[in-house]
C-alpha cells in the first residue's frame, strides 16, 4: 500500500471522504487541501450517463469561465497574412503560417491552443498524428477555426475552455487555481456544470450527473452533490 505523505493526510483529515458536499462547501475546503510551492489547478471530474461510443452521446462543448482559468493560456493564431494584425492585436502569443506549421511537423508543441482559419485546415491536415493526441487539433465546434480570428483569440485569453468526455464517461476539465477566492472557485464550477447539464443527449438515460469530484493537484477528491 502506498505511503501516504504528510501534504495529503493532512487533506484527508480536514474532511468526511464518504459526505456529499454542497458545490460551495467544496470550493470552500478545497483551497485549504494544497499545501504545495505553487499555485495549484482546481479540477473537477464530472461522470454522466452516457456511452461516448455513441455519436449522438459523446458529449464535448466549450464554456467561458466568468472568472478565467488562472493560467496564462499560450495562443499561436495559424493565419494568413491579411489576418496577422488581427491576431496580433487580440493578443495571441504567436502568429504565422508556414514556418509554425514546419516546426509542429518537427514535434513542437509549446502552445495551448491553436486558432486557425477555415482556408489553413488542409495544411493542418497532416499534423494530426502530432497534434490529435495532445488535444491542440482547431476545431470549428470549439471555436478555434473561425474567420473572426480576433473574437476567437481574446475569447480564449478570457477563459473559454472546451471539454470533451473521455471514453469512461467522464468529464475532466480544469476550473481554476486554489490561489482563486471560493467564491470565484464556485463560480467557475457552477457554470461549468450548467452548462454540460445543458446540452444533455435525450439519448442519455437514467441519472445523467452520476458522481462529481472536486481536487486540487495531487489532493483527494471531495464528492459534490449533483443537486446543483
Amino acid at each position: 500500500m502506498a505511503k501516504l505523505t504528510k501534504n495529503r493526510k493532512g487533506s484527508l483529515e480536514k474532511y468526511d471522504r464518504e459526505k456529499l458536499y454542497s458545490l460551495k462547501e467544496a470550493s470552500d475546503l478545497i483551497k485549504g487541501f494544497s499545501k504545495l510551492k505553487f499555485d495549484s489547478s482546481i479540477d473537477l471530474a464530472i461522470n454522466l450517463s452516457v456511452d461516448p461510443k455513441k455519436a449522438d452521446q459523446n458529449v464535448r462543448g466549450v464554456v467561458s469561465l466568468p472568472n478565467g482559468t488562472g493560467k496564462d493560456v499560450k495562443v499561436l493564431a495559424l493565419v494568413t497574412p491579411d489576418k496577422e494584425d488581427e491576431a496580433k492585436k487580440a493578443g495571441a502569443d504567436l502568429v504565422g503560417l508556414d514556418d509554425y506549421i514546419a516546426k509542429i511537423k518537427g514535434g513542437w508543441t509549446d502552445i495551448d491552443v491553436i486558432i486557425t482559419m477555415p482556408s489553413v485546415m488542409g495544411k493542418l491536415g497532416p499534423l494530426g498524428k502530432v497534434l490529435g493526441p495532445r488535444g491542440l487539433m482547431p476545431n470549428p465546434k470549439t471555436g478555434t477555426v473561425t474567420m473572426n480570428v480576433g473574437k476567437a483569440v481574446e475569447e480564449v485569453k478570457a477563459g473559454k475552455i472546451d471539454f470533451k468526455v473521455d471514453k469512461n464517461g467522464i468529464v475532466h476539465v480544469s476550473i481554476g487555481k486554489v490561489s482563486f477566492d471560493s467564491d470565484k472557485i464556485y463560480e467557475n464550477a457552477k457554470e461549468v456544470i450548467q452548462h454540460i447539464i445543458k446540452i444533455k443527449p435525450s439519448s442519455s438515460k437514467g441519472n445523467y450527473l452520476q458522481s462529481i469530484s472536486m481536487s486540487s493537484t495531487m489532493s483527494p477528491g471531495i464528492k459534490v452533490d449533483t443537486n446543483i
